[in-house]
């Protein structure tokens, strides 16, 4: 199984490789990408013969919730060097920009192939490796399980669309997941799925969402600073933040946002825009050259026309948490295509009124969170041809209605503020990992 794995993987490098050339051509950061993919990295800054902690991260999510688990494990255990690794292009811009003076190295993670997984664990040598959410790599795992290396999930989620993907190579994937050493989860229903999946319960715990422990670094503070002074934000003109957008929405956004100007109440409200991705800036970008709008690009040089434009498309990556204090109302992009939805935690944690599509599968158990804490709106699924209207409808109604968005905020901040504290759990259930790396996995690795 290992083998058509390795096939598969193959097929999919050979299949993109059109568009990974042409992405090398246009950027040179593609190809160090590509070269760590294949396990290739840039040596280690020097480590002083500490031993080496990976965490793994995904995209930028998993990376915010990387800060204050690294806070932590520096207090309790600081003889470990650090290493980051990322999925995602947003993610390694975030993770380089957040971990640039406490990392040892910050990487792509490699491709599950036994010779480019080989390679990145004798560049890196880990003594211990934690992986953020949900990410399985079968040849990961077991390569760590054969250098004695302990592997752990941590704010682990597994949903029941992913535990029904995998049924087909049951078997395969119990053999992968018995290679973790341990899985803490974010609910007893993620849980009991990984149980499902294979993993002995002694080596499956509950910890929390540490999503809800993210921290607002003074560098978003002074982004918050700079981007109100240019755009004069907070100067009474509502703001409506559409973050972590995907396509189509942002011509749904913006047919949605003509008609809340139309209204009263929404006739001097602007819309800020941030793509999900950064591939698709420039694509947004055309999107709005032809909307009609006054609009600004982030990335521009600063004009005097700025504070008066409609509509701010931010193309840039690690400011956005820094808008949500200032927004009037905040849309969760991902989630009128049935994408999965984005996480609010960060929204709610200001204290933002949050709007919601339908499709937020990728963060069930954070949306129900919210909705039974009158914290979040969530639409009804929706048609591409009708969504704008619904959305038009949601929006003139709250800013219509200032006390509903107060209440909203609140609550959604309240709810936050209660499910504060998985890191801390998630930390504590590691120590016995962290302690001693060498011995944690012995009962392991003797079965």
């Amino acid at each position: 199984m290992y083998f058509l794995l390795s096939i598969f993987l193959i097929i999919e490098f050979i299949r993109f490789l059109p568009f990974t050339i042409r992405s090398v051509r246009r950027d040179r950061r593609t190809l160090e990408r590509l070269r760590a993919r294949f396990g290739q990295y840039q040596p280690l800054a020097a480590t002083g013969g500490r031993p080496v902690l990976w965490i793994h991260c995904i995209c930028v999510g998993e990376v915010l919730i990387a800060r204050p688990l690294v806070r932590l494990i520096r207090e309790r255990f600081p003889g470990y060097d650090l290493v980051i690794t990322t999925t995602s292009m947003a993610g390694q811009f975030m993770a380089r920009a957040m971990f640039r003076e406490e990392a040892v190295g910050v990487f792509y993670f490699p491709t599950d192939w036994k010779w480019t997984v080989r390679r990145a664990l004798r560049s890196i040598n880990p003594s211990v490796v934690l992986i953020i959410e949900r990410e399985l790599w079968p040849r990961f795992l077991r390569e760590c399980r054969k250098r004695k290396v302990p592997t752990a999930i941590i704010n682990g989620r597994l949903s029941p669309r992913a535990l029904q993907s995998y049924q087909p190579v049951a078997g395969f994937m119990a053999r992968a997941v018995d290679d973790l050493h341990l899985a803490l989860m974010q609910t007893e229903d993620d849980a009991e799925r990984m149980r499902q999946l294979g993993l002995s319960a002694e080596r499956v715990r509950v910890t929390g969402n540490m999503k809800f422990d993210i921290e607002l670094a003074s560098a978003e503070q002074s982004s918050a600073r700079e981007l109100g002074e240019r755009f004069r934000f907070g100067d009474g003109r509502p703001l409506i933040v559409a973050a972590s957008t995907h396509m189509p929405e942002e011509r749904i956004l913006l047919e949605a946002f003509k008609q809340v100007r139309e209204s009263v109440e929404g006739r001097r409200a602007r819309l800020l825009i941030a793509p999900r991705e950064p591939h698709r800036f420039a694509e947004v970008a055309t999107l709005l050259e032809s909307s009609g709008f006054n609009w600004a690009l982030r990335s521009a040089e600063r004009r005097a026309e700025d504070t008066a434009c409609e509509v701010i498309l931010l193309d840039s990556m690690g400011e956005l948490r820094a808008l949500y204090r200032m927004a009037d109302i905040v849309f969760l992009g991902g989630s009128i295509p049935p994408k999965g939805g984005h996480s609010m935690i960060e929204p709610a944690a200001a204290g933002a009124c949050m709007l919601t599509g339908a499709h937020t599968a990728n963060f069930a158990s954070i949306v129900q969170t919210f909705l039974e804490a009158d914290g979040l709106i969530q639409m009804q699924p929706l048609t591409q041809e009708d969504a704008p209207g619904v959305l038009a409808g949601k929006l003139t109604g709250l800013l219509k209605d200032g006390e509903r968005r107060r209440i909203l905020g609140a609550n959604a901040q309240s709810a936050f503020e209660r499910n504060r504290g998985a890191t801390a759990r998630t930390v504590e259930q590691l120590s016995g990992l962290l302690g001693s790396p060498g011995k944690a996995i012995q009962t392991q690795l003797a079965r």
